[in-house]
C-alpha cells in the first residue's frame, strides 16, 4: 500500500509540475529552450548541482548533532540522511514522510530511535527559528515595496504568519508543556465524541509522549550552545544558497541584474517559500512553479520560465532523484549486512 501511495504521489507531482511548466512556458517556450541550450556548459553544471550543494550543507547539521550520540558519526552519514529526508519529504504531502525514514536510517547508522527522534526535533527547532529570523529580515527589507505592487503578497504575508505561529508554538510547548497536554485531552475528547478518533487513549498517550520528548530535547539543546551556534551558521549558509540561486541562474542566462538586486531576488525566493505553506501537495508541486512565475516575472521578464525550469530542477528534481537512488542503495546495503550477520550467527 505504501509503494502504491508513493507511486500515486509521484504521478501527482509529475502531472502538476507538467501543468505548472505549461503555464509558465506557454507564451515563449521556444525562446526559453533556446536560451537554456546556449548556456555555458560550466554554468549549467554549477546551476544544476547547486541544489545538491545546499542539501549536502544541510547534512552537516546532522553531523554536528549526530556526534552527541555516537563518536563515529561522519559528515558523509549526515549528508546521506539529508538527501534521503529530502526525497521522502518531497514525495509525501506537507513533507510529512521525511523524518520517519531519517530516524530509520540513523538507527542503521548506530543512533537509537529515541536519540534519532531527539536529533530530528533539534534540527527542526533550529531550522525553523533560523529560517524565520532570516526571512523576517528579508521581509523588513523588501516586503513593503513588493506588496504595494501586487495583492498576491497578502497570501505570502499569511504564509509568513503561519510559519511564525509554528515557531511560537514550538517554544510555548517547551515552556508550558502541561497546558498543551491538558489541551490535548480536551481535543481528544471532542474528536472521540465526533467519532473521528477510533482509539482516543492511544492517541493521547502518543501526543503526551511527543510533547514530553520535545520539551526534554529543548532543555538538553539549550545547554549545548556550541552545537546550536554551529547549526545556526550551517542553516544560514544553506538558506543563503537556496535563496540566491535564481540570481545565479539569471547571471548564467545573461539577464541584466545588478549586484544590488541580489537582496530583491533572495527576498522573492523567501516569499515563494512562505507561499508554499498553503500547498499540502507533495513537493508543493504546481503551486511553487506558479507562485515563482508570478513573483519573478517583473524582474526576469520573458526569461522567467527559463529561470524557473533550472531553479526547480536544481532545487527539487535532482535532489529527489539522488535521494531516491541513495535510499535504495543504503537500504539494500543494510539488508545484506543484516542477512550476513544472521547467517554467521546460525
Amino acid at each position: 500500500m505504501k509503494k502504491q501511495k508513493y507511486a500515486l504521489n509521484l504521478l501527482l507531482i509529475l502531472s502538476l509540475t507538467g501543468f505548472a511548466l505549461w503555464f509558465a512556458l506557454k507564451d515563449n517556450f521556444h525562446q526559453v529552450l533556446k536560451c537554456i541550450s546556449q548556456m555555458n556548459l560550466l554554468s549549467l553544471v554549477i546551476v544544476l548541482l547547486w541544489g545538491v550543494l545546499f542539501t549536502a550543507v544541510w547534512g552537516f547539521v546532522y553531523y554536528v548533532l549526530g556526534r552527541k550520540y555516537t563518536d563515529h558519526y561522519t559528515p558523509g552519514k549526515g549528508i546521506l540522511v539529508a538527501f534521503i529526508g529530502s526525497f521522502f519529504s518531497g514525495i509525501t504531502p506537507s513533507s510529512t514522510g521525511g523524518q520517519f525514514v531519517q530516524a530509520y536510517i540513523m538507527k542503521k547508522q548506530g543512533i537509537k530511535v529515541s536519540d534519532g527522534a531527539s536529533l530530528l526535533w533539534a534540527d527542526f527547532i533550529i531550522y525553523q527559528t533560523t529560517m524565520m529570523i532570516y526571512v523576517s529580515i528579508l521581509f523588513l527589507l523588501r516586503f513593503a515595496y513588493y506588496s504595494a505592487q501586487s495583492a498576491w503578497f497578502n497570501i505570502i504575508l499569511l504564509g509568513y504568519i503561519i510559519n511564525a505561529v509554528v515557531v511560537v508554538a514550538l517554544y510555548t510547548i517547551a515552556l508550558f508543556p502541561s497546558i498543551y497536554i491538558k489541551l490535548s485531552r480536551i481535543l481528544v475528547k471532542v474528536l472521540s465524541k465526533l467519532h473521528i478518533l477510533k482509539n482516543p487513549e492511544k492517541t493521547l498517550d502518543s501526543w503526551t509522549l511527543q510533547v514530553t520528548s520535545f520539551t526534554r530535547e529543548i532543555k538538553v539543546l539549550a545547554k549545548d550552545k556550541k552545537s546550536i551556534f554551529l547549526c545556526v551558521c550551517i542553516n544560514v549558509v544553506r538558506l543563503s544558497l537556496y535563496y540566491s540561486l535564481p540570481f545565479v541562474i539569471a547571471l548564467a542566462l545573461h539577464i541584466p541584474l545588478n549586484m544590488n538586486e541580489l537582496i530583491d531576488v533572495m527576498a522573492l525566493s523567501s516569499f515563494v517559500t512562505m507561499a508554499n505553506s498553503f500547498i499540502p501537495i507533495p513537493g508543493a508541486s504546481g503551486g511553487t512553479e506558479v507562485v515563482f512565475s508570478l513573483l519573478f516575472s517583473g524582474m526576469m521578464k520573458n526569461l522567467t520560465g527559463a529561470v524557473l525550469v533550472l531553479w526547480r530542477f536544481s532545487t527539487y528534481h535532482i535532489v529527489l532523484i539522488i535521494g531516491g537512488i541513495l535510499f535504495v542503495l543504503v537500504k539494500n546495503h543494510y539488508e545484506r549486512k543484516e542477512s550476513k550477520i544472521h547467517l554467521e550467527g546460525m
